[in-house]
């Protein structure tokens, strides 16, 4: 439809924003709904087999997905009833156990042409040269197409299994961070030439003398020789995401990132966390704002009218376990809530941490205007996809809601979270996917079939010019 300009001409409407959808999962019983395995409709038991990962794989990717998005945790929520005590999440599967999310990528690569595989990974407790030399591998027998989630880790239970008494301090990880991602630039960009592998069976030469070197990397925290064990992957640098809001995470992510994952319960509240990123990116580190992605986390449950997805609502909540909620929360939060009464209000208790979550929830989170928040509607609020906003109702309420997110937080996409799988991806694809793609909002196929992840998301398989990775790069002449 045009409109007309002040100069009485007419202009065309400004194209849609097409957005990108991602899987949001975890190798664990009961990733952001604890106590929803044992619904009868849920498989998420069967984690730990090859193919329930490789069927969900194949689900996504007919289904339109662009990415399958892995979270990970290297420790166990145990701040609930502890300190140390894994007891609370054991029923309820909440994050625990949790296996490796990497090992699986492969295979599901295998049985699949264009879905992206993003595999959290920290930068605390992974040594760089081990990392790029997985991702390397992982990039070469996906074809290109898995991106790293850069994490710095949180979890006091992980510092103490990887031999520390407590954490690293917050912004002391994220200078680690720092140095760690020149390690893996200088590894992945700057070891191999573009042309040190040339396979000439004649010859007998695989790969050329001169074309290959050292890194001599030597910092305030790693001290890393090279060359680089793997030879160039179709990416070179896997695509990175990034997720954090903290003030040195949001410079990490401007810098480094080139998809960032930001929660928030309204996406006015969003969309200032996403003003500060784009801004940050372009007027410190001189890049174009646009070469970020950014996606919000959502949970979505809908049914052929509001009515029936109310009642799906309803239903799956009375799966959903208090315990392993409370210590999702403990996890998160780092406060144990044990010692409060059932109906003690917490926005009203002693102790400013935990005030401070509560209060943000209560003047955020829809439909509990002036209610109390006790452990019990803590509970309910995190049991069906944790602290994610809940969107709930038919095709056209939840993509009214997702559209509405795309405009007014200025996000790219979002990451779906599942409360049974299966059951919430395949509903995406019944309900919401066909709804979007009605309002032109969300492609019909793949633009391209096979192409790396940094193809779909900026059409070039390696990093952009203005990416600090990008400096790195051995060039031939």
């Amino acid at each position: 439809m045009a409109s007309s300009t002040d100069n009485g001409g007419t202009e065309a409407q400004k194209p849609k924003k097409q957005l990108l959808l991602n899987a949001f999962v975890m190798t664990t019983p009961g990733h952001l709904s604890p106590g929803l395995w044992k619904h009868p409709q849920n498989k998420t038991d069967d984690y730990n087999k090859l193919s329930f990962w490789t069927s969900l794989a194949q689900l996504l990717d007919t289904g339109g997905f662009h990415a399958m998005f892995i979270a990970d945790t290297l420790g166990a929520y145990d701040v609930y009833k502890g300190p140390a005590n894994v007891d609370p999440v054991l029923a309820s599967g909440a994050q625990f156990p949790v296996n490796d999310p990497l090992y699986a990528v492969p295979a599901m690569a295998a049985v699949t042409k264009n879905l992206i595989f993003g595999v959290t990974a920290s930068t605390t407790y992974d040594a760089p040269y081990a990392l790029a030399r997985r991702f390397s591998t992982v990039d070469h027998l996906t074809e290109g197409r898995v991106a790293w989630n850069i994490v710095t880790s949180y979890l006091e239970s992980a510092a103490r299994n990887f031999g520390l008494e407590t954490q690293i301090e917050h912004d002391e990880r994220y200078r680690i961070a720092e140095e760690y991602m020149d390690v893996v630039y200088k590894l992945w960009e700057s070891s191999w030439r573009d042309d040190a592998v040339i396979r000439d069976r004649e010859k007998g030469q695989f790969a050329v003398a001169g074309r290959v070197r050292a890194v001599n990397h030597k910092g305030k925290y790693f001290q890393v020789p090279g060359p680089h064990i793997s030879e160039p992957s179709p990416q070179r640098t896997p695509f990175l995401f990034q997720a954090g809001t903290s003030k040195a995470g949001t410079e990490f992510g401007a810098k480094h990132a080139e998809a960032v994952f930001m929660g928030g319960q309204l996406p006015e509240l969003v969309r200032k966390s996403v003003d500060a990123l784009r801004s940050t990116a372009k007027d410190k580190f001189g890049r174009d704002p646009s070469h970020t992605k950014v996606f919000t986390g959502v949970t979505v449950i809908v049914d052929e009218t509001d009515e029936k997805a109310q009642a799906k609502y309803r239903e799956l909540l009375s799966y959903g376990d208090r315990e392993g909620a409370l210590a999702l929360f403990g996890g998160w939060t780092g406060n144990d809530l044990s010692s409060f009464s059932d109906d003690e209000d917490l926005v009203l208790v002693d102790k400013p941490a935990i005030r401070s979550v509560i209060n943000r929830w209560s003047s955020t989170v829809p439909g509990t205007e002036g209610l109390k928040w006790t452990k019990s509607r803590i509970a309910e609020f995190l049991s069906i996809g944790g602290m994610m906003p809940k969107i709930v109702g038919s095709p056209k309420t939840v993509v009214d809601e997702l559209e509405r997110w795309a405009e007014v937080a200025d996000i790219d996409g979002f990451n779906h979270a599942h409360v049974v799988n299966p059951g919430s991806f395949e509903d995406i694809i019944e309900y919401v996917i066909p709804e979007l793609q009605r309002r032109g909002l969300f492609r019909t196929e793949a633009d391209r079939e096979g192409v790396t992840a940094r193809e779909v998301f900026f059409g070039q398989p390696h990093l952009l010019s203005d990416h600090p990775g990008h400096q790195f790069k051995w060039p031939i002449s």
